[in-house]
Formats: structure tokens, sequence, C-alpha cells
């Protein structure tokens, strides 16, 4: 596979064209896409190695969030 091993190079080109498209001012609203979509995808990978179905997934009840997480 020729394009398997990325590197720290190509990183630094994908990043400076990324800026060329996008402008600075976009660029930290897609990081922080990218970051929950990578987010929801973990945490459904862990649902099917863990044998949980979405059905069961929403019958369990979310912890409940504490002050102190919601003033960050």
């Amino acid at each position: 596979m020729p394009f398997g091993n990325i590197g720290i190079g190509g990183l630094i080109l994908i990043l400076i064209i990324a800026l060329i498209i996008f402008g600075p001012s976009k660029l930290p609203e897609l990081g922080r896409a990218f970051g929950r979509t990578l987010s929801e995808f973990k945490g459904a990978t862990r649902g099917l190695v863990n044998g949980e179905s979405d059905d069961e997934a929403k019958k369990t009840p979310a912890a409940p969030e504490t002050p102190a997480a919601v003033n960050k």
C-alpha cells in the first residue's frame, strides 16, 4: 500500500491545504465537528463490540450531569 504511512510531512501538507481552502476561521469549527464525529463513531463501535444494540442503549438512563461539569 503506497499511502499506508502518511508521516509528519504529509500531515503538515494536509493542514496547509485545509488552511488555504477553508481559512483560519473555519478550521476550529471543522476540528470540533471531526472530534464529535469520531467520538460518536467510537461509542457506536464500543456498543457493537459489547453486544449492545441501539434500542438497549436508548433504554439505559444517562448519568446526570454535575454542576461542575456544566460550568466547564
